[in-house]
């Protein structure tokens, strides 16, 4: 058994990687990790977890932890992970980071995005961006892996066999992408209250979210040259879900049939990227609770553009189900190992 120890177990990605874990075969939780609820008994904080957790939360002592799992996931903010990370921690366990502090490779872009001082640089050479459909191989031999957010998993994955075939205008590229208010966390804000996100619909950070520079970064990869997109995203009042339209212009001689065979050849095989009929939109509600990315793609010879839309739940495929996809990556084990999980609906 994997022994798996969480810290921010009580925010609603950590939610989400207990109730994963708790159905994974090979994974026992050790160590529930919350800084707010300490000696707090788990199931009080969650009563969905009443008869299934007694145990009580723990700080945020990876050190102490890190005796006691194999694998340590912070669902934390930025800056705390890089802040607790060392060599010794690293030689007796392996860190699977939901935050960005290990995602971007320049370390000045973290900074200047995320607006704070990077505790641990000298780690980011190592980290490996946990996308698995992409890095898979890498991903197998990492201590740190940086598993990317929901915006970005949508929006890379929407894209990549296109940028990776070079059959769309890497400049033209712009990003329309709407998020449920799980997305925001559990923390207390004027902006999540009830009121606030009722009947409305807002997009934030215009110009400026901070997940901008890394769909820049492994787009770029793709492509093999720096990429400069616009990225808006939207609050919408939905609890799950994140929804991404992107568009940009077609490179001379691509067409439809081009297009779904990028798909097809990166994707046909993937376990969890269901491509869609073209013209099939991709819809919020026919991924939530699982680890699928929907994606489907319109041609507009029109215009000269193609429209991709890609769908995944951003709890689960955006946040605590690609974690434990990347840990069965880490361990060996079957890469949907607790992950079959069949969409909920309604």
């Amino acid at each position: 058994m994997i022994k798996a120890g969480i810290i921010g177990s009580t925010g609603y990605a950590g939610a989400e990687l207990v109730r994963l874990l708790l159905g994974h075969p090979q994974a026992e939780i050790v160590w529930y990790g919350s800084r707010s609820y300490i000696d707090q008994k788990y199931s009080d904080i969650y009563r969905n977890m009443f008869k299934f957790v007694d145990m009580t939360c723990k700080d945020d002592n990876m050190e102490a932890l890190a005796k006691e799992a194999d694998v340590i996931f912070t669902a934390t903010p930025q800056g705390l992970c890089a802040s607790l990370v060392n060599d010794r921690i690293l030689e007796q366990a392996k860190i699977i980071d939901l935050s960005a502090d290990f995602r971007i490779k320049d370390v000045s872009v973290y900074e200047k995005w995320y607006g704070i001082r990077h505790a641990a640089p000298r780690y980011i050479p190592e980290a490996v961006y946990g996308l698995c459909e992409i890095n898979r191989e890498d991903i197998k031999g990492a201590r740190i892996v940086a598993n990317p957010g929901c915006y970005t998993t949508c929006s890379i994955l929407s894209l990549y066999p296109l940028a990776k075939e070079g059959l769309i205008d890497m400049d033209s590229i712009i990003i329309d992408a709407k998020s449920g208010t799980s997305g925001a966390g559990r923390g207390a804000k004027v902006d999540n209250l009830f009121c606030e996100v009722n009947e409305n619909m807002k997009a934030y950070g215009v110009a400026s979210h901070r997940h901008t520079p890394e769909i820049e970064e492994q787009l770029g990869y793709a492509c093999g040259k720096e990429v400069v997109l616009s990225f808006t995203p939207h609050l919408v009042p939905m609890n799950r879900g994140i929804l991404v339209t992107a568009y940009a212009k077609l490179m001379p001689g691509a067409d439809s049939q081009k297009i779904g065979a990028a798909y097809e050849k990166y994707y046909k095989d993937e376990k969890f990227i269901r491509l869609l009929p073209e013209g099939t939109c991709a819809q919020t509600r026919w991924v939530e609770g699982s680890n699928f990315t929907d994606i489907g793609f319109k041609v507009d010879p029109r215009t000269n553009r193609v429209i991709v839309m890609g769908a995944l739940d951003n709890l689960v495929k955006g946040a605590a189900g690609q974690a434990v996809q990347n840990m069965n990556l880490l361990f060996g084990l079957k890469e949907d190992m607790g992950l079959e999980l069949v969409p909920l609906f309604p």
